[in-house]
């Protein structure tokens, strides 16, 4: 088992990465207030997992409420969170009670909420069962819904008492969560680590093929680039917002096109082909960068090029994102392989171009 730190002081927390840890419950029981848990997850990892982690947990002592959600993007919504407002008032859940969320992204999203605002605010645990997850949504604390005019516009930061990222669970998860997984990976080497964005283009093959050390190394060298930039900005008033590569434009195609038409890790990776071609147009990358960007992405199984919405409409989407500041849109770009900035310099008619040129 390999573990890493989130250092937050006094609510810092541990995440702890490596195969067979979801069977494993004494590793949860020094982050419970009480022998009291809620255990959330949807209708597509419960029928793998819930049981046996549900009985894990009763064999320790620990008294076990159950929920299960609608599976998929499209369910991250006020009604889907009522589910888990509805399930713990059931069971007369109080405020010692801590909810752990087992499965993917949008699982810990809404528990995260949920925790967050649930007799202001509960304990929680992630448990995360995607690759996207485990490297990503799970750390941080940052917790949401969606709403039809942008993704993850509701929410709150709220940080988790432990992550829990068990490699094994990998090997369930279809090729194509595993290749939207590989776009959050692939960031991190882009925007701050360019000897991992090195690492996985020699590794890329094992990574697809699901090899158990290739795969526990890419969580922790991502884990550890994120553990790192949210220590130092927790709220995203700066640096954490270059986490953000790919996802101005990426939302916007997942607004668009409807969420879960486009997977999450689909949508950044269409958004970063975008984003690294504006940032060339800007003249920070070279055309052997951009085509290096193309290629990596292109051999994890990714699409490269986004739906056709429309350029307006595109712009239209991304004024809503979260990184606009006094009516002024800030993008992710990069000034190298490995150096990423915030910046509001890419005009309208340059960000056009490149959705143009980045489009079906």
């Amino acid at each position: 088992m390999r573990t890493l730190n989130v250092e937050l002081a006094e609510r810092s927390y541990p995440i702890r990465i490596g195969a067979g840890l979801v069977g494993d419950p004494a590793l949860i029981l020094p982050y419970l207030k009480t022998k009291r848990v809620a255990v959330i997850t949807n209708d597509v990892v419960g029928p793998l997992y819930l049981a046996p982690f549900v009985a894990g947990l009763q064999a320790q002592g620990l008294q076990v409420t159950e929920i299960v959600l609608p599976d998929g993007e499209a369910n991250k919504d006020w009604p889907t969170l009522n589910l888990i407002f509805d399930g713990l008032l059931a069971a007369r859940c109080d405020r010692s009670t801590t909810l752990i969320a087992l499965g993917g992204g949008v699982v810990g999203d809404m528990v995260g909420f949920a925790a967050a605002t649930y007799q202001r605010g509960v304990p929680f645990i992630q448990v995360p069962t995607t690759l996207l997850s485990q490297v990503d949504s799970s750390v941080g604390g940052k917790t949401a819904i969606n709403h039809p005019l942008g993704k993850n516009m509701i929410g709150a930061f709220y940080q988790p008492r432990l992550v829990l990222a068990d490699t094994r669970v990998l090997n369930t998860l279809p090729d194509r969560e595993l290749r939207a997984g590989l776009a959050e990976v692939i960031k991190y080497g882009l925007i701050r680590d360019l000897p991992f964005l090195e690492w996985i283009e020699s590794h890329l093959d094992r990574l697809l093929a699901r090899e158990p050390e290739a795969l526990a190394e890419a969580v922790e060298r991502s884990c550890r680039n994120k553990a790192e930039v949210v220590a130092a900005d927790e709220t995203e008033q700066g640096e954490r917002a270059t986490l953000n590569l790919g996802h101005t434009f990426g939302h916007a195609i997942e607004t668009g096109m409807g969420y879960g038409e486009w997977l999450h890790g689909e949508a950044v990776a269409a958004g970063t082909i975008m984003a690294a071609d504006l940032s060339r147009r800007m003249g920070w990358l070279g055309d052997a960068d951009v085509a290096r960007i193309r290629l990596i992405h292109e051999r994890a199984g990714l699409p490269v090029v986004g739906p056709t919405l429309g350029a307006e409409r595109y712009l239209e989407l991304m004024s809503h994102d979260k990184k606009v500041s006094d009516g002024t849109l800030r993008l992710v770009l990069l000034k190298g392989l490995g150096r990423a900035v915030i910046s509001a310099e890419a005009t309208p008619a340059q960000m056009r171009a490149s959705i143009e040129a980045c489009c079906a």
